[in-house]
């Protein structure tokens, strides 16, 4: 009789564990303004931090290094995410006067009705409530670092602690409690390492006060560039706050927890406005602040995302679990002298893109081919076995997943930058982008210039070649592949003023200037 119910105990083993799983789990780690410089798995030179979180969703599957974004800016791109479309066509071309239309199609609404149970917790920065979601608990437009008020589905909360924190206490909650009949879709969202960079209380001197290698181009001339490149307002010799330098606490923070800012801040401050540095000597000392807050509020993001790894493994989820960890859009972390994002350079460009799944995807692989966040709401759809309208602009990544590049897989990618002249004063532009080349175009309000940038001769990408002869036939080249991209994504250019933002141009009358919300079509121009 022993013998007999081992027997039948093994049958019903083998027959549990041969039993479908049921559709994966979806779970979508992002943070706001993650550089890839700040990840240790993508290698930058200066090493400038150790992410054994991040890290290990790289080791145990995919890191995509050529993971491009439409429109290089927070709101915008998670516009994009949603819908599957550029801006163009979901309406949110801005963080100045756009606002999200939360009746139009998007992929959390698709999973829903695919069965699926949808959460978002964290920074959602699409207005004030999130439709498609079963579950939401977000910050209120950027939200802040400490004692977050946050939105608990369409309630006014206020909580106490550090922001990454509570995001990440929220996500785990979550999925402890969850309707465990459905598969889930989860948007855990972290505010972090937005600016302006405050760091939680446990890693003020995390770094003990290293001396970061700068950046080779931190001291960057602009020369020979246009004035659209060089004219800008996010520099680290010229927009740097107060707050940034942390010469004045974050907001938010109470008396119990600004003792213990003070304690650490106070004593380098000193020191550094008694120095009454100029001049380069003060772009360095900037850079080197800016390293280490930055850096230290990515620190918390990992240790967040260590907690959850070791949940799904804890309570056997991982093996059903696709985990896709990214960011609204690269970050400068000193190059050419700059911090923020927005231009078609590289840094901002290059968002993170980590997969893991265990089972489809192979464990510490790398994939080189032009990926874009344009492709994840048909990915999750094409992830949970339903179709993908057509309607939406990008591609299924489940091939490439497997390790499939199927042969018509894009070769160039288009990109269109709206929003001028606040912030920061990067004027609006559009280009193509290919392995090699960038054709660039800036085009308001005072500048009608075109770039060409060579990454395989120039890779900081500090040297137009648009007027050298030698690259005349490429020049012609992208600018008809540029046009053909421009059909068939539907833009019109140039774009109606609107899309710019509510703030006059240099010289344009106030009341000349539209109020209303980034929407509309323009005529149709051909790449010149």
């Amino acid at each position: 009789m022993r013998r007999i119910l081992l027997t039948c105990a093994g049958l019903l083993a083998t027959s549990l564990s041969a039993a479908p799983k049921g559709p994966p789990n979806i779970i979508f780690l992002f943070s706001d303004d993650l550089a890839t410089q700040s990840i240790s798995a993508y290698g930058d030179e200066r090493k400038l931090l150790d992410t054994p979180g991040l890290d290990r969703i790289a080791k145990e599957g995919i890191r995509f290094d050529r993971c491009l974004v439409t429109n290089s800016i927070c709101g915008p791109m998670r516009a994009v995410i949603q819908t599957g479309k550029y801006s163009h066509l979901n309406g949110y071309y801005n963080n100045s006067n756009s606002s999200f239309d939360h009746t139009q199609q998007t992929f959390p609404k698709l999973l829903q009705k695919g069965g699926y149970t949808t959460a978002v917790i964290g920074k959602w920065h699409l207005g004030e409530e999130a439709a498609g979601f079963d579950y939401w608990h977000i910050l209120p437009g950027q939200g802040i670092y400490y004692n977050p008020p946050m939105i608990d589905n369409g309630k006014p909360v206020k909580h106490q602690g550090y922001t990454t924190d509570i995001i990440s206490d929220l996500t785990l909650e979550w999925l402890k409690n969850r309707d465990k009949t459905k598969p889930f879709m989860l948007m855990s969202q972290h505010k972090a390492p937005h600016r302006e960079w405050a760091p939680a209380l446990r890693h003020l001197g995390w770094d003990n006060d290293r001396v970061y290698p700068e950046p080779p181009t931190l001291f960057d001339n602009y020369e020979g560039r246009s004035k659209a490149v060089s004219d800008h307002d996010m520099g680290l010799d010229r927009t740097f706050t107060e707050r940034d330098a942390k010469l004045l606490p974050p907001a938010g923070i109470n008396e119990e927890q600004l003792a213990q800012w003070n304690a650490y801040y106070e004593p380098r401050n000193k020191k550094f406005l008694e120095a009454n540095l100029s001049g380069k000597e003060l772009v360095s000392w900037r850079y080197q602040r800016y390293m280490h807050d930055y850096l230290g509020t990515v620190k918390a993001v990992d240790e967040a995302v260590t907690k959850l790894l070791d949940y799904l493994d804890k309570e056997g989820l991982t093996e059903n679990t696709v985990i896709v960890c990214s960011s609204d859009q690269g970050f400068y972390l000193g190059e050419h002298g700059w911090f923020d994002k927005r231009w078609i350079f590289e840094e901002s460009l290059r968002t993170p893109f980590l997969v893991r799944w265990p089972g489809v995807a192979k464990p510490g692989t790398t994939n080189n081919s032009i990926v874009s966040l344009l492709d994840v709401a048909q990915t999750f759809l094409d992830i949970a076995s339903l179709p993908q309208p057509a309607d939406m602009q990008g591609r299924s990544l489940v091939p490439l997943f497997k390790g499939e590049t199927p042969a018509d897989w894009r070769k160039s990618f288009y990109y269109h930058y709206y929003e001028f002249p606040v912030p920061h004063r990067v004027r609006p532009h559009y280009g193509v982008i290919t392995d090699r080349y960038k054709l660039v175009h800036y085009y308001a309000p005072d500048v009608n210039d075109w770039e060409l940038l060579d990454r395989q001769k120039d890779p900081l990408e500090t040297k137009s070649f648009y007027n050298d002869p030698a690259y005349a036939d490429t020049v012609k080249e992208l600018k008809t592949e540029l046009t053909r991209l421009q059909a068939e994504v539907k833009e019109t250019v140039p774009p109606p003023r609107a899309t710019h933002g509510n703030k006059a141009f240099d010289g344009e009358p106030e009341s000349s200037v539209p109020k209303g919300k980034g929407k509309g079509k323009g005529k149709k121009k051909k790449a010149e």
